[in-house]
């Protein structure tokens, strides 16, 4: 079947409706979804028995960047930074010196075993040495999986922020199997200039974006997390315009925007919520579209030789080192050592490759597709034995709310007060999202003049109003306290 503008939307609904039916039951069985999503794209494609033809590398490329880009920032929004602060320097070292290990070691390893040249080896383990930020985020997430000792912000942390390392290692490499050439120094300016020209990016798109949706009167409130997509996609292509990492600056302006405080934040915290589960899905389904499964069966004995390695040896040893100079239990090593998924970034990354027409493109593709889905299938579905073999998981009813998913779950709260406003109050004249409420407090209600006004980020406290306010605890009263002083 060819996809034609009269049958792709029946097609895309009726794969979309069977992923989200199939993943539903999915855990029942120990299957990661992805891995699921990712079948079903195989099963309908030109090998399976849907029989679409699909064999477009720059498309899929296109929707594998758009999908990332609400991936990343969703993972970006979730991450609060009080938790991220106490591992922020093991977290950035696994997602930088980290990638370049794993790259380096992998590399020399597929050069020894393969015919490749030497950068095209690089090449390979340049695609597949980040860990993938959907795979991590939707198995810790949907497996409810709580771990002891910050684990679990270490993980998020590296998998939200170490694609842009891997991206910049892939065009670099890219760049020396293509142009012969060049030596390997001359792609250090590359790699400062993305890196540098990311960050920096990333913050001030952070700062802008959180300025305009605060100050932007826009009437209606589902129209926030649409102008936050602008936002979004403004930053990533800005930045790439400029020379730099727009993956890196996307993520940097979303861990900024989800530790600020934004109007109509629930909001636009559960539209990407439900943007990123939708984009994960839409990307597996567009790769395993994309890729022929007749075509892989050569490369298996490679590619499982390949995967073994990346596991058990490559990952193992760009974590001890990258960690040498931290204080950590081994067992905690170990368990991050393990949770290097594979999924769908080191695929859309191997389309480079093809687009650049290189002599071995199709041959890194299959084997990197082979690789990502053997990753996902042994590690994602024994993190949880991992967990308990190691002695890392908390007991679930131990398990810690985090700061965001408050907005997410609308968690209730155990007690209820009313707030008179004193004319001389810090909080008269200002808006409630410059009040920097605690989030374990929620102001329901406003009493004014004998009416009832609905609060929102944008309304305005006046004197002697009545806030009607929902709260976790005693320790919650008395921040609510010192904010309206």
């Amino acid at each position: 079947m060819n996809l034609t503008t009269e049958n792709i939307l029946l097609v895309g609904s009726l794969l979309l409706f069977i992923s989200i039916i199939v993943g539903k039951t999915s855990y029942k069985f120990g299957v990661p979804t992805l891995i699921l999503f990712l079948a079903i794209g195989m099963l309908a494609g030109s090998d399976g028995i849907g029989g679409i033809r699909f064999d477009d590398p720059k498309l899929a490329q296109f929707i594998g960047i758009v999908s990332l880009n609400f991936i990343l920032f969703s993972g970006g929004l979730d991450t609060n930074f009080k938790a991220v602060k106490p591992i922020l320097r093991e977290g950035l070292m696994l997602s930088t010196l980290g990638v370049l290990l794993t790259a380096v070691t992998l590399g020399t390893f597929v050069w020894y075993v393969t015919d490749f040249t030497i950068y095209e080896s690089m090449l390979l383990g340049s695609i597949v040495s980040s860990t993938d930020a959907a795979a991590v985020f939707s198995i810790l997430r949907s497996k409810n999986l709580a771990l002891k000792n910050n684990l679990r912000p270490t993980l998020e942390l590296e998998s939200g922020s170490n694609d842009p390392m891997a991206y910049v290692l892939t065009l670099a490499f890219l760049t020396l199997v293509i142009n012969q050439d060049k030596s390997l120094a001359s792609i250090v300016p590359l790699f400062l200039q993305q890196m540098i020209f990311g960050g920096i990016a990333g913050f001030a798109f952070g700062r802008l974006s959180k300025w305009i949706i605060n100050n932007i009167k826009l009437g209606f409130e589902g129209l926030y997390p649409v102008l936050v997509i602008a936002m979004m996609f403004i930053t990533f292509s800005a930045t790439d315009f400029m020379g730099g990492n727009g993956f890196l600056a996307i993520y940097i302006c979303a861990v900024y925007l989800g530790n600020q405080d934004l109007i109509h934040k629930s909001t636009i915290l559960k539209m990407f919520d439900g943007f990123a589960w939708l984009m994960q899905i839409v990307l597996f389904l567009t790769l395993g579209l994309l890729v022929f499964p007749s075509q892989i069966i050569p490369y298996m004995g490679i590619g499982l030789l390949i995967s073994v390695f990346l596991i058990l040896v490559a990952r193992p040893i760009s974590v001890f080192l990258s960690l040498m100079f931290f204080k950590m239990k081994l067992r905690r090593r170990f368990y991050i050592s393990w949770v290097g998924l594979r999924g769908a970034v080191p695929i859309v990354f191997a389309t480079y490759p093809l687009l650049a027409g290189i002599d071995k493109a199709n041959m890194i593709f299959n084997i990197v597709f082979f690789i990502s889905v053997t990753s996902v299938l042994i590690q994602g579905t024994t993190l949880s034995i991992f967990a308990k073999w190691l002695n890392v998981a908390l007991p679930e009813k131990l398990m810690p709310v985090e700061q965001n998913d408050r907005y997410i779950l609308n968690l209730p709260k155990s007690e209820m007060e009313e707030f008179k406003i004193y004319p001389d109050s810090a909080a008269v004249n200002k808006r409630i999202v410059d009040l920097h409420f605690p989030s374990s407090a929620f102001i329901i209600m406003i009493k004014r003049n004998d009416k009832y006004v609905r609060p929102g980020g944008a309304t305005v406290i006046e004197a002697n109003d009545v806030l009607v306010i929902l709260l976790d605890n005693e320790e919650s009263l008395k921040e609510v306290n010192k904010v309206l002083a």
